[in-house]
């Protein structure tokens, strides 16, 4: 019996779940070597588009591994190896390649790649990078440091193994890393470069958010003077009406506000995300400061984190603002409540003084239908009679007339009576 034979009925992601711990493994490296690394948002772009384009490069590639929604390759094309990967928002694209004489040092490792391919890359480019991995000579190894570092940024890193420079800056479009071999394995080599890759990416992804925190602040200044002058009103009210326009202001305020938070929410929760793996990536280095630069994780704290905490802060005071206006809009309704309220109140009660009225009319009506209903009864009586005159004898229709009248008046004054009982017990039945 083979093992997989043993294993009862599986949950239909268990493969895909446990090949995610192992999707997208670093590339081990020897030094030198030449990486070079292009990040595109997706732009609208699909990853079979994606994959397309590369099949224009490479024919021969194989359908690439999917695990968790992700898709990657790794292809050894000879001249160079490529690296391709598709994140949920953006894709990369790392080449590496062994440098050559002729090899243009402005290209980094896409020296051997066509231009107009390049340039017909699906999606936009948000990173360009280029890493240059050196050994270091003997010198250098007896220092235990390099002898030149090209960059503003630079750190010991791995214990002392390696160290990388940089100055973040794009010169001709492209951010430059060097990485310095003390002593690293070529597994080490290639996680290093990706986590500094990652580092760069995940910088600018997350200050995608930075411009339009500034957009929401505008609009942040506009809506919160705009909601204090309608407090101001809101306590000033005198009338319904009044109150009523403040409400259809606050209202729409509101519809603006949920709408800029709608807009935003995705961007400011990502920023935030991104931030956290640039962190994570930067103590992943253990980073030791060189004498006279900034380490990685400093320079970061000085220009990366005031924007995040300005991302941050702004979606902090969006939705305490879209709070703010939630509440004012409760408190004003209530009040706009109580008001129609009382209106309902005085209506009823002029409802109720009519409804009295009308049954005291009802009353005098009833009163004088006694009147006619006796009346009519009683000239019907003074019509039998008076046809039967000769069998009355002595007894004139006159007379019986007039002493049917009282009875006929008090039989239909007791039939009003019971007929008001019987409505009244109506009324009250369940």
């Amino acid at each position: 019996m083979s093992p997989a034979a043993c294993i009862p009925r599986e949950h239909p992601l268990r493969d895909t779940l446990a090949s995610e711990l192992h999707a997208r493994p670093s590339m081990p490296l020897e030094a030198p070597q030449r990486v070079s690394y292009l990040a595109m948002i997706h732009d609208g772009t699909s990853a079979q588009g994606e994959l397309a384009h590369l099949r224009e490069l490479l024919p021969d590639i194989d359908a690439p591994h999917a695990g968790g929604g992700h898709e990657h390759l790794s292809v050894d094309a000879g001249d160079f190896r490529l690296k391709w990967e598709r994140h949920t928002e953006f894709t990369s694209y790392t080449f590496f390649r062994d440098p050559g004489p002729d090899d243009d040092p402005a290209r980094g490792a896409m020296s051997a790649l066509p231009a107009d391919w390049i340039a017909s890359l699906p999606g936009r480019a948000i990173v360009a990078a280029h890493v240059e991995l050196r050994e270091a000579d003997a010198t250098e190894r007896r220092r235990g440091a390099p002898r030149m570092i090209t960059g503003d940024v630079a750190a010991t890193i791995s214990g002392g193994v390696a160290l990388v420079s940089t100055d973040f800056r794009q010169v001709g479009g492209w951010t430059r890393f060097e990485l310095v071999d003390l002593g690293l394995t070529p597994a080490q080599r290639g996680r290093t470069i990706q986590r500094l890759l990652e580092i760069e990416t995940y910088r600018m992804m997350a200050l995608l958010a930075f411009p339009v925190a500034r957009e929401v602040g505008r609009l942040l200044g506009e809506a919160e003077a705009e909601l204090a002058d309608l407090m101001d009103r809101m306590v000033q009210a005198s009338t319904p009406e009044v109150e009523r326009e403040v409400l259809g202001r606050l209202t729409r305020l509101a519809a603006q506000v949920e709408r800029s938070v709608a807009r935003t929410t995705f961007r400011f929760g990502a920023a935030n995300a991104y931030y956290g793996l640039v962190r994570q990536r930067i103590d992943e280095l253990r980073e030791v400061r060189e004498a006279g630069y900034s380490t990685i994780g400093g320079f970061m704290d000085r220009r990366l984190a005031p924007a995040m905490n300005t991302c941050a802060t702004i979606a902090r005071r969006q939705a305490d603002l879209s709070d703010r206006i939630a509440r004012n809009s409760q408190l004003l309704r209530t009040r706009v409540d109580v008001e129609l309220e009382r209106q309902n109140q005085e209506l009823l009660a002029q409802m109720n003084r009519r409804a009295r009225l009308q049954l005291r009319l009802q009353q005098t009506v009833e009163s004088i239908s006694v009147v006619a209903i006796t009346y009519y009864a009683s000239q019907l009586v003074h019509y039998v009679a008076k046809g039967a005159k000769p069998w009355l004898g002595a007894l004139t229709p006159e007379a019986i007339t007039a002493v049917s009248i009282p009875v006929i008046a008090v039989f239909v004054a007791l039939g009003l009576r019971r007929m008001h009982h019987r409505m009244a017990s109506a009324e009250r039945a369940p």
